[in-house]
């Protein structure tokens, strides 16, 4: 049975539980105000509670709707609200210890998933490493970064980054070292950690798995123009009336035709969502403000060796080519590069690729490194990507991953040599 844990911080007094393994969990911790009513769409708001928080339940993730892996990594089922800006901290105390942090920015095209996630229990994380483990729930979708010209762009980047603001200021308290914080982010959050780069980093250290570089984000012109195409589906003929409309509304806007046709126009095979260069939050040209964003952080950079393989109409290898031409152009050529400049410029840089593919259909697509990198492989049980992976495999997978990744947080070393070597993992 759990028991009841406490931990003081400057605005108040939180109550986590201690789990069966010994780590102390603190759940649903709010780091800014609910996003609600004249603060939808707006830049997050720090958090206003004091006193007394009861942080022993798991809190609701960000609207949105099933994600399109869920072919590959199976569904999940978690409230929804968006009153969602919270933290979950997995610590072995909150005392006086200092330890190394990671803070999990979680992937889903910036669409989906979410931080409270059982998939991300970062308990085995924390216990094998004497770490804090810390996830991350941000607006997802038109709520976080729906672009209308003259409004805050990007405002889901901006809850990440008063997340890390949360963090350090308060993570002393919950048995942690602000000095020593690796970000470490997979897909979608992979790519805001290089976002956060280029502007004014609040770390040195990231963790960059299957970072869609490739991609790019999206100019301020195609913005605006799925924007009001966005806004006409959903009803709305300004943010200020799309503040009124129910979530509902918004989440059904995006699967509207008309959407859809100018997500097609575009051209570019970009999520509906995701970073926009508007020229305040994030420049109008990012391809030297990513260069130099190379040099701020010390990096382990990881992608899979079938990445397209996860999504709907791809395959693996010989079978689908243009699927894995694309996964080279949008995942493996610019995580090599990344870690190539990172080096360039006097920074430490590991590379590694993902080859574990437990079965034909999904060979090592896109998110097959999480259960490992985790610890969770049995939060995976669904899983169509892992059918049939044998429990010692797994297991191996695991320890090799795990011990890597703590090396890389405590400020060490994997044991491999740095980038261009590539390490394989399979």
């Amino acid at each position: 049975m759990n028991q009841p844990v406490q931990a003081v911080l400057q605005a108040g007094t939180l109550t986590g539980e201690r789990e069966a393994g010994g780590i102390c969990c603190y759940r649903a911790i709010p780091y800014a105000q609910p996003p609600v009513g004249s603060l939808r769409f707006a830049p997050p708001q720090p958090a206003a509670w004091r006193g007394h928080l009861d942080a022993t339940r798991a809190g609701p993730v960000a609207p949105q709707l099933p994600s399109r892996l869920r072919g590959a990594m199976g569904d999940f089922d978690a409230p929804q609200s968006e009153d969602c800006l919270h933290l979950t901290v997995w610590t072995p105390g909150a005392d006086a210890g200092r330890r190394p942090v990671v803070v999990w920015l979680h992937g889903g095209a910036w669409q989906s998933g979410g931080g409270a996630l059982d998939w991300y229990d970062g308990s085995h994380l924390a216990a094998r490493g004497d770490l804090v483990v810390v996830a991350v729930n941000y607006r997802l979708a038109a709520l976080g970064w729906l672009y209308v010209p003259g409004q805050t762009a990007n405002v889901g980047l901006l809850d990440q980054e008063m997340a890390i603001d949360w963090v350090l200021e308060n993570i002393q308290d919950l048995g942690g070292d602000p000095e020593r914080i690796t970000v470490m982010g997979q897909s979608a959050g992979a790519s805001s950690i290089c976002a956060m780069l280029a502007r004014q980093p609040r770390f040195s250290r990231a963790i960059l798995q299957s970072a869609a570089l490739g991609r790019g984000f999206r100019s301020a012109a195609q913005a605006d123009a799925l924007g009001q195409a966005f806004l006409h589906a959903a009803g709305a003929e300004s943010l200020d009336a799309a503040r009124g409309l129910p979530v509902a509304a918004l989440l059904a806007a995006q699967q509207a035709p008309a959407v859809q046709d100018a997500l097609r126009a575009e051209g570019s095979s970009r999520s509906q969502f995701c970073p926009v260069l508007d020229g305040q939050v994030l420049p109008h040209d990012i391809a030297p403000a990513l260069q130099r964003a190379a040099s701020r952080a010390d990096v382990l950079v990881t992608y899979t060796r079938d990445e397209m393989a996860a999504f709907p109409g791809h395959m693996v290898n010989a079978s689908d080519a243009a699927g894995q031409q694309a996964g080279e152009e949008v995942f493996g050529a610019p995580s090599r590069q990344w870690a190539r400049d990172a080096v360039a410029s006097g920074r430490q840089a590991w590379l590694a690729r993902f080859d574990v593919a437990p079965t034909a259909r999904f060979g090592a697509c896109h998110c097959i490194e999480l259960p490992f990198v985790f610890g969770t492989v049995g939060a995976y049980a669904a899983a169509p990507m892992l059918a049939g992976l044998p429990e010692a495999q797994a297991s191996r997978l695991t320890q090799q991953t795990q011990q890597a990744w703590i090396a890389f947080i405590r400020g060490e070393a994997p044991d491999w040599p740095m980038a261009p070597h590539q390490h394989i993992l399979a």
